[in-house]
């Protein structure tokens, strides 16, 4: 299977020597952990059949989170840390997006600008969810910024997973919404397209912002409990902008990758040249220190308290930690620990176990 991490192999110097100068820090360090996951140059270890004698070396990931072949073991035990946070109510799945005439502004004030999409989003949802008229109370919001689409084309938006219902003003009632309905998406994007805008010429003064009236705002319902969330994350948090599982083929002049076009409800093919393949993965490698994932309202870190008072007026049935294990969904492995394969079953003779013979070291990284 040709991986992302051979394209950047095969073109990353080429892309360096033509845009090296310009590229920010967070890019090229990219490009290097990733070209470096799972190969010698991270360290790992060398295991021995003791049947068979054959050796299997398994080498260290690079943790990068932009790598699509990472991040298996974080999924799980970010879900597991949600799980305890869980409301046994109904939620809402809200997309809210930027128009395309702020996507310049965007791409090349990444930190502030992503920033200020996720905290107006979170407003406007908790402003009209106040309103009795929809909810009444303080909501739970969960807000992950997403950049790409299935074309890795910028397209800045956020996605919200949003409780069907909140906590009451003075702390002692859970105000239930409708299961089906939580609030106008119409009023939910003029609101949510006033706030953006306001702390964009804020932050911006000299910039003139001309954008639709109307910006695109989605809510639908996404089903109750723990179902909702574990579907939720498995397909928002911890994803790269491209999977190697849809890259299709490699030469020196194209790469071709499949994406599902959506409308036709069918998959097709987009065949680009390997510095424009390169130039679309890296615009959604977030800024170093930057948070993709944020919380709002009963979900907010200080709100802690909060939520396990709400946790005891709806429900009185323990978190069952273990079955959330068990329905986690992983994302491409991530085999380089000790405990994977530590007496693990030899994949050669099928009866020997492997046993730790040596450990490889950390070579030193250079610039790719």
């Amino acid at each position: 299977m040709i991986e992302v991490a051979d394209i950047f192999r095969g073109h990353a110097g080429d892309y360096i020597n033509q845009f090296g100068q310009s590229m920010l820090p967070s890019h090229l360090r990219a490009l290097q952990d990733i070209m470096a996951c799972r190969t010698e140059t991270l360290g790992g270890h060398v295991y021995c059949c003791d049947h068979c004698g054959e050796y299997t070396y398994a080498f260290h990931s690079c943790k990068n989170r932009s790598c699509p072949k990472c991040h298996t073991r974080q999924t799980q035990q970010w879900l597991e840390k949600r799980q305890l946070e869980l409301l046994p109510v109904p939620y809402f799945h809200i997309t809210l997006t930027i128009p395309e005439q702020l996507r310049a502004l965007f791409r090349s004030n990444q930190k502030v600008c992503y920033s200020i999409l996720m905290k107006s989003a979170a407003q406007a949802i908790q402003a009209l969810a106040l309103d009795p008229k929809y909810c009444g109370g303080k909501v739970a919001i969960l807000a992950v910024l997403h950049t790409w689409t299935q074309q890795m084309v910028f397209h800045p938006h956020v996605h919200c997973l949003v409780s069907a219902g909140g906590l009451s003003e003075d702390g002692q009632n859970w105000l239930a919404s409708s299961e089906h309905y939580l609030m106008p998406v119409k009023a939910l994007s003029k609101l949510f397209r006033g706030k953006c805008l306001a702390a964009l010429r804020d932050a911006f003064p000299e910039k003139v912002l001309i954008t639709p009236t109307h910006w695109v705002v989605h809510c639908k319902a996404w089903g109750q409990g723990k179902t909702a969330v574990l579907d939720y994350l498995a397909r928002y948090v911890f994803r790269s902008a491209m999977t190697n599982c849809r890259i299709l083929s490699m030469d020196a002049q194209w790469i071709r990758f499949r994406y599902k076009d959506r409308k036709a409800k069918r998959w097709r093919i987009c065949q680009v040249a390997p510095q424009e393949f390169i130039r679309r993965f890296l615009q959604h490698v977030l800024p170093r220190g930057f948070h993709k994932v944020r919380y709002y309202g009963l979900w907010h870190p200080s709100k802690q308290k909060q939520v396990k008072q709400v946790q005891l007026l709806l429900t009185t049935k323990p978190v069952d930690k273990e079955e959330l294990i068990s329905n986690t969904v992983e994302d491409e492995s991530e085999p380089s620990s000790l405990a994977v394969y530590e007496m693990a079953l030899c994949s050669h003779c099928k009866i020997g176990h492997l046993v730790l013979v040596k450990k490889l070291f950390r070579k030193k990284l250079v610039d790719p």
